[in-house]
């Protein structure tokens, strides 16, 4: 074919020759398309495809006329949608993800960071970095696939590619290229097992070369089969294989330099983090088990006693009359002492959360007022026939309600504000939402929901007898609505057995699910938005939040998510096991979804969720989860109690963890303000800091909390030594303050004990710490800073500080500070509008060599008794004790 422009070079819209053969035996003789008709306006390309000759309909008849449309929306981002022109489709609902548009009125498409290539015949495209005409995305000679209920595009890239995110998974981080599936298909998965569809749906990947990094986002939230395979000598493809909707793609150019550009740029499709409240990165506690109110008190009274800062106790479904969501069981969980906890939580400066399940008992004329008053608003998921879609939960049989109805954020936010009603009810700090994948416990198919609660003794009963209801507490420590402009047809297709089966590790699609034949309020069906669900109960709750605590940020902690979730609420990894592959396996978990995913606000069940636990593995736990943004022990009711103080050795671990969480607390919350700002990741796997070296590519026992603190946890059972990799850079060991340099290899660090942790500063970095650790975090904001400054081998380094009231989401007052180190002088600048409260009490000054001859505040020589040096840590102390009000330098000379 000759190869011609159909446009000019200005516009980078290039047609380019066909140089690849369509393998016909693989893909079972499909012809293709070929692109016509193209016309373009500004930054946008449209042109029809058509099929080539006759169709292949591997799973259904192919769409014979499709149109293509590319956009470039920003320097940075490409947008290309391949969708039926004939017929309406599903796709994704902005009011659930919002879709970005382009403000750059000045860009022009050959100005842009990647260009869009494209074969006419057969149709192929190329996506390409301008600056190197490197090749990010090929379909080449893999011929597109459109079809009512299969989707299939193939892209090739590099042998042994870099490629981190599609999830959730339990994984490695960087993912596996030999004959490698990804299922997207949210369901209950007990035990997190490797290689299986689990509870939360990303689309999303991230490819990182020497070259740079860049970052591809499929817009769809249909069921899919993600194939990556390198078994074709010296290329490895990644194949999409989606059951419907269309194919909307983003690709965003990222950097040749900074990955973490990419993440900034996927944050503005799916927006930046939401800001977390200051005392949600405190400790929680929780478990599924606890029998009633006594065992509630006499686990914050028991923390109290050991010494170990907890921050928000958090009730399981234990709470609930027969397991029914906004009851309490007047036997066991009487509100009247559910009150007294409250409140003297409330009153020790601690929070309290409870979980909020989405299924609704059906209990129709027996005064359940959840379930009538749903009713009323005829809120509930339907079935085909227009009934209520019926499951079997933890209260037996029951209803689900639908999100797209416009009136079930009326709903859910009424049940808020009545149960969890300060004056009336129960005054939480925060709100936890599981089972929202929806989980069912009714197998397919779900014919009697009643037979099946039975057979499942739904509800559970009480396994112990009711406590005293006048019992002494706390006596031990004295000491929407979505309209389409044209209704989605499904007519004549299999919703519950399509002709193409993704790998859902449950077998059929409404297996222990809801029925993907439900229907919405909007003519949607459960078949195309089940992944949607339990981010848009993640989006009611935050709404529910926000009503009965107005102009307060939220905690609002989910399990089931979709791209676009981390800008209403954080996340926990599920229900993993009490064992040491699941503790490893969790920092990759943590990885994904804070630095890739954008949902920052994460964490494992610490010591794990199911099984039983030991001593050496919650001690190694809590103080890995120290650096989990969100720090919460929980285990299942089947498991032996895991609360830290259980052991002393797990006490011991968890007091020196959180002593230094709570020193790096400022440090921390002001990441997570610049994640929600701009949507810089606020954990950073190795090769994020370290792009140059492939050593950091496939680590995912190690990363960064913040820019600037590497965490290296002994991973192994019964192992007192780690070995951990240190990238060609200085470091400092977070303990003592000494440097040690890296020279791009393992060392081998002996004599960890079960209460200590590896954790080491970068170079480079200006850290503002707090003095010492607190029992809360109300207290821990009254306690002064220290300034570390760590150089880097030039001589410098840099850090910054954000300070608010940690509570308010619109701040009438902020204090904003950079720290910057050169020349020996370290400079602080910033507006100091938000009263600190609390003084500056030191500067320490890392790998210095020998003791200054004179040190300078603000130009005025410090006293000799002010200035220590240690010559075998090379730290040099400087006391200041001045308030943290103002700008200061301080000179060493």
């Amino acid at each position: 074919m000759r190869l011609r422009s159909l446009l000019s070079s200005t516009l980078g819209f290039v047609a380019i020759a066909s140089s690849t053969a369509v393998d016909q035996a693989t893909l079972n003789a499909c012809p293709g398309y070929e692109l016509h008709n193209v016309k373009t306006q500004g930054l946008t390309l449209l042109a029809d495809l058509s099929i080539r000759g006759k169709a292949c309909d591997l799973f259904g008849p192919d769409v014979e006329e499709l149109l293509l449309n590319v956009t470039y929306e920003t320097s940075t981002r490409l947008h290309v949608k391949i969708t039926d022109p004939n017929l309406a489709r599903y796709e994704v609902p902005e009011s659930v993800l919002p879709r970005p548009t382009s403000d750059d009125h000045a860009l022009t498409p050959q100005a842009a960071d990647i260009q869009f290539n494209y074969t006419a015949s057969p149709f192929s495209f190329s996506v390409l970095r301008t600056s190197t005409r490197e090749v990010l995305f090929t379909t080449g000679s893999h011929p597109l696939i459109f079809e009512p209920q299969y989707l299939r595009l193939t892209t090739d890239l590099p042998q042994n590619a870099n490629l981190y995110g599609l999830g959730e998974h339990t994984d490695t981080f960087r993912l596996p290229t030999h004959n490698y599936t990804r299922t997207l298909w949210s369901r209950d998965a007990y035990g997190v097992p490797n290689g299986t569809n689990l509870y939360g749906n990303h689309p999303v990947y991230f490819e990182h070369r020497d070259t740079g990094t860049h970052g591809i986002f499929l817009v769809n939230s249909n069921g899919m089969d993600i194939k990556i395979d390198d078994s074709t000598p010296g290329k490895t493809t990644l194949e999409y294989d989606v059951i419907g909707g269309v194919l909307d793609f983003y690709f965003l150019a990222g950097s040749e330099s900074d990955p973490t550009e990419v993440a900034r740029q996927y944050a503005q499709i799916v927006g930046t983090p939401a800001e977390a409240p200051y005392w949600s990165f405190g400790l929680h506690q929780c478990r599924f088990g606890y029998q009633n109110y006594i065992d509630v008190a006499g686990v914050i009274s028991n923390y109290s006693i050991a010494n170990i800062p907890l921050e928000t106790m958090w009730t399981d479904i234990d709470y609930m009359y027969k397991r029914q969501v906004f009851t309490l069981d007047p036997d066991y969980f009487p509100l009247p002492r559910m009150r007294e906890i409250v409140d003297y939580l409330h009153s020790h400066n601690q929070r309290y959360v409870l979980m909020t399940d989405p299924a609704v008992a059906y209990l129709p004329d027996q005064g359940y007022g959840p379930y009538d008053r749903g009713s009323a608003l005829d809120i509930w998921l339907k079935a085909p026939n227009g009934s209520f879609s019926l499951g079997a939960v933890w209260p037996g049989v029951t209803v689900f309600p639908d999100w797209f109805n416009s009136d079930a954020q009326e709903y859910w936010s009424n049940e808020f504000a009545m149960f969890y009603d300060p004056q009336t009810g129960l005054d939480i700090d925060g709100a936890w939402i599981d089972m929202n994948e929806p989980s069912s416990f009714c197998s397919y198919p779900c014919t009697d929901p009643f037979e099946q609660a039975v057979q499942q003794d739904l509800p559970p009963a009480r396994t112990s007898s009711p406590p005293n209801p006048t019992a002494p507490i706390f006596v031990s420590n004295t000491g929407s609505s979505e309209h389409l402009s044209k209704r989605v047809s499904h007519k004549g297709e299999n919703l519950q057995f399509p002709p193409y089966e993704i790998n859902n590790a449950d077998g059929s699609l409404s297996n222990k699910t809801s029925d993907t034949e439900a229907v919405h309020a909007n003519g949607m069906v459960e078949y195309d938005v089940h992944n949607l669900y339990g981010t848009m109960m993640s989006t009611a709750t935050h709404n529910a939040m926000l009503s009965r605590r107005p102009g307060l940020r939220t905690l609002v902690i989910t399990r089931s998510t979709f791209s676009g979730a981390g800008r209403h609420v954080g996340k926990w990894l599920g229900d993993n096991f009490s064992n040491w592959e699941h503790y490893r396996n969790s920092i990759s978990g943590i990885l994904n979804m804070a630095s890739v995913f954008h949902v920052p606000m994460i964490g494992a069940d610490i010591c794990g969720y199911a099984e039983d636990t030991t001593e050496s593995l919650c001690a190694r736990w809590a103080m890995l989860g120290a650096f989990y943004p969100f720090m919460r022990n929980h285990n299942a009711d089947t498991s032996i109690s895991q609360e830290f103080y259980r052991w002393q050795t797990v006490a011991q671990a968890a007091r020196n963890a959180l002593d230094v969480r709570y020193r790096l607390m400022d440090y921390i919350y002001t990441a997570f303000h610049k994640a929600s700002v701009d949507g810089t990741p606020v954990l950073n796997p190795l090769w994020y800091i370290y792009p140059r070296d492939p050593n950091t590519f496939p680590i995912d026992l190690q990363f960064f909390f913040g820019p600037s603190i590497l965490v290296s946890p002994v991973t192994e059972e019964n192992a007192t030594s780690v070995s951990v990799y240190l990238p060609r850079d200085t470091f400092y060991d977070f303990s003592t303050l000494t440097p040690i340099q890296g020279d791009g290899r393992n060392i081998m660090l002996d004599n960890v004990n079960l209460t200590s942790i590896p954790v080491y500063i970068r170079s480079g970095a200006v850290l503002p710490l707090r003095t010492a650790g607190a029992m809360t975090t109300t207290q821990l904001r009254k306690t002064d800073f220290e300034v570390i400054v760590a150089p880097n081998n030039t001589g410098e380094a840099s850090g910054s500080l954000y300070m608010d009231d940690g509570v308010s989401i619109t701040q009438n007052a902020t204090t904003e500070v950079t720290m910057t180190f050169s020349g020996n002088t370290l400079n602080v600048r910033g507006s100091f509008d938000y009263p600190t409260g609390v003084k500056v009490s030191r500067v320490r000054f890392l790998d210095v060599s020998k003791a200054p001859r004179e040190v300078f505040l603000n130009g005025q020589m410090i006293g000799k008794s002010a200035i220590q040096h240690d010559t075998d840590s090379k730290v040099l102390d400087v006391a200041l004790d001045i308030p943290f009000s103002e700008n200061f330098t301080v000179h060493v000379d």
